[in-house]
């Protein structure tokens, strides 16, 4: 079986400052914590070191470090499980996310 990716990696894109804060805004959705949400799409989405730049701007705006998904598991709970996540565990453990 073969899995296909569902998209391709964009090189050299630039994350400034605006373009992390942009992360902070993602739309409500049924039954899905909002900062839990916000987390994992910037997981997702940048690099560790952009990561740990939005995880700052995200604690000053008085977001939930420790929001929860579906199954009641934080996003350090949740990536402590990926062999690659090791600079993005120390960005949230920097700002005070607990397991």
């Amino acid at each position: 079986m073969v899995l296909k990716k569902d998209k391709q990696k964009v090189l050299g894109e630039v994350f400034d400052d605006e373009r992390v804060k942009g992360f902070l805004n993602v739309e409500q959705r049924n039954g899905v914590d909002i900062d839990f949400d916000a987390l994992e799409k910037a997981y997702r989405g940048m690099k560790a070191e952009n990561f740990a730049t939005f995880v700052k701007f995200f604690k000053e705006e008085g977001r939930n470090l420790d929001a929860e998904n579906a199954d009641g598991r934080t996003l350090l709970q949740v990536i402590s499980e990926h062999r690659h996540a090791g600079e993005y565990i120390e960005a949230l453990k920097a700002q005070g996310a607990n397991y």
